[in-house]
């Protein structure tokens, strides 16, 4: 497979149809489908289903779509960086976390890079655990954020000087709402909200009554706080994400207290850019 037609069959994928594509791209339309045809019998699978009105991905083409843009994305971003002037510190860090109050010292350290270092642009991905740990392994991030009880032994990481604590957001008129703190007696058989994936999550769900009373699970918090303020249930949640100031909804952390360790990884042996390294810079002066 070359590059130029994986960068093809996206845009096929992207406009459904080969025509369109081929507008796209400053090419004849034979000759787009004779280049896709070809890379069909190189794969040995179809890739597209050809209907009447637009083109389809197979089963195959899915799975061709997703690695071909992680090719595409680490092409660019590596001939960017090799192209960048040798005496200047330029380029993009690409960082990835879950939702946690530790994105304030990510922010320190990144107006500190910029402003030693205008060039330097960042891109912050949000997800969880399993998502921020495979675009560090194929390289598509320079640096995960991850919430206790990750496991890193295959990085090289920071104990960031943070934790966050766990507790639950609720509607401000639930019968809960009037305690100080609420305990897994209080939580038991009520229906919960906990994030998707997350295996940090799963165990403390545990400890609140066991994954029988989960009604929903969310990715971003702030979806999460609309279920809650709808009425689904009580999302499982760390504090300080959601600001409940005037808001029908509440935060009531649990007890016995629940905290978890934040900790920035990268991969082992990792050769950054001047740009990733200064940020790392920046953060080993605040842990």
């Amino acid at each position: 497979m070359e590059l130029r037609e994986l960068k093809y069959f996206l845009a096929i994928a992207r406009e459904e149809s080969i025509s369109r594509a081929a507008e796209e791209l400053f090419v004849t339309q034979p000759n787009l489908s004779r280049q896709m045809k070809n890379l069909e019998d190189e794969i040995g699978r179809q890739l597209f289903e050809r209907g009447s009105r637009k083109i389809t991905l197979t089963e195959a083409g899915k799975l061709l779509k997703k690695r071909a843009e992680e090719i595409i994305e680490l092409y660019e971003r590596t001939e960017s960086e090799l192209k960048a002037p040798p005496d200047e510190v330029s380029g993009e860090v690409k960082i990835g976390g879950g939702e946690s109050r530790a994105f304030a010292l990510i922010a320190r350290a990144i107006c500190a890079v910029q402003r030693a270092y205008p060039q330097v642009k960042f891109d912050v991905f949000s997800g969880d655990s399993e998502a921020v740990g495979d675009k560090l392994d194929k390289g598509l991030i320079d640096f995960g954020v991850f919430i206790e009880p990750t496991v890193l032994s295959r990085y090289d990481s920071l104990r960031l000087p943070v934790t966050d604590r766990w507790g639950v957001l609720m509607r401000a008129d639930s019968p809960l709402a009037v305690k100080e703190y609420v305990t897994a007696e209080d939580l038991k058989g009520l229906p919960l909200i906990r994030s998707r994936h997350s295996m940090g999550e799963r165990d403390i769900s545990q400890k609140l009554g066991g994954e029988g009373n989960i009604v929903a699970t969310y990715n971003l918090l702030y979806n999460a706080s609309i279920l809650t303020e709808s009425g689904i249930g009580y999302a499982v949640s760390l504090d300080g994400l959601i600001n409940t100031a005037g808001s029908e909804l509440c935060f009531k952390p649990i007890v016995p207290e629940i905290t978890a360790h934040l900790d920035l990884a990268w991969k082992k042996y990792q050769v950054f850019s001047p740009a990733a390294q200064a940020f790392l810079e920046e953060m080993k002066k605040l842990v």
